[in-house]
């Protein structure tokens, strides 16, 4: 294991967080603020409890999840997407470095930036809305797991696409969609009977549902499943990353 080559990957990703602080964490620190604001303290305090718990401490978990995922899959997309656009990916493919600590280096960063993220977002939840934790342990795993998957899935996308539009069609155009619509501001046991069958199809559904477990101890599907759905589409990545090495897809052209 080259350490110093994933430490060099590692160190020159979180300087670009540094760098780029206004974008990488106030801009989505602060766009979540407003959904505490509105959601939570203006239309939360009108609005009755789902499971015995408030509305604004309810979509707490929704919330945070949202930002995890676009946030992992931005920083570990364009963390990757940036040497293939430069040209100075073939300088890493050349160095004495596997891809396993390449991609240890990308998507380590890319999900610790989303993990510290996560947490200053609950930090700053605070500020708006009452709220607990009642497995702490588990909601730190929760954040750390699904910040490694969504990093994974990120450098996959950064991979995948071949010019700076193709970066934003996933997390806009799929991931938003999904987390809306996997029970961020509901609990899916509102909705009608076919609904709530189509909507376990939504592999979101299962983040959000384990993650809101960890807080109050309820969910919409039991938490060993989420658990398990979050460990399948790790495995899924890690296999695609795999692959791509591989075979050089759109590595070595």
């Amino acid at each position: 294991m080259n350490l110093y080559g994933v430490k060099s990957i590692y160190k020159f990703e979180m300087a670009r967080m540094r760098r780029t602080v206004m974008q990488s964490v106030l801009a989505p620190v602060i766009s979540t603020s407003l959904y505490f604001v509105v959601f939570g303290s203006a239309i939360g305090s009108r609005m009755g409890d789902i499971d015995n718990v408030s509305y604004g401490a309810y979509i707490i978990p929704g919330l945070v999840m949202l930002s995890l995922l676009m946030q992992s899959i931005s920083n570990a997309s364009f963390g990757i997407y940036m040497p293939k656009f430069s040209g100075t990916i073939y300088e890493v493919l050349s160095a004495p470095v596997s891809y396993v600590e390449i991609v240890l280096g990308y998507v380590g960063a890319a999900a610790t930036k989303s993990t510290i993220l996560g947490l200053i977002i609950l930090a700053t939840a605070r500020m708006f809305v009452d709220y607990s934790v009642l497995h702490p342990f588990w909601m730190v795993s929760f954040l750390i797991l699904t910040s490694i998957t969504f990093s994974l899935f990120g450098f996959i996308i950064g991979i995948w696409a071949d010019g700076f539009e193709k970066l934003q069609i996933v997390p806009m155009m799929i991931v938003t969609p999904l987390v809306f619509l996997g029970g961020t501001f509901y609990s899916i046991d509102m909705l009608p009977e076919a609904w709530q069958t189509i909507s376990l199809f939504n592999p979101v559904v299962y983040l959000i549902s384990g993650f809101r477990w960890a807080f109050y101890g309820v969910s919409d599907v039991h938490v060993a499943i989420s658990v398990g759905m979050t460990l399948v589409f790790l495995a899924l990545c890690m296999t695609t990353i795999w692959w791509i090495f591989k075979t050089g897809y759109r590595l070595r052209s």
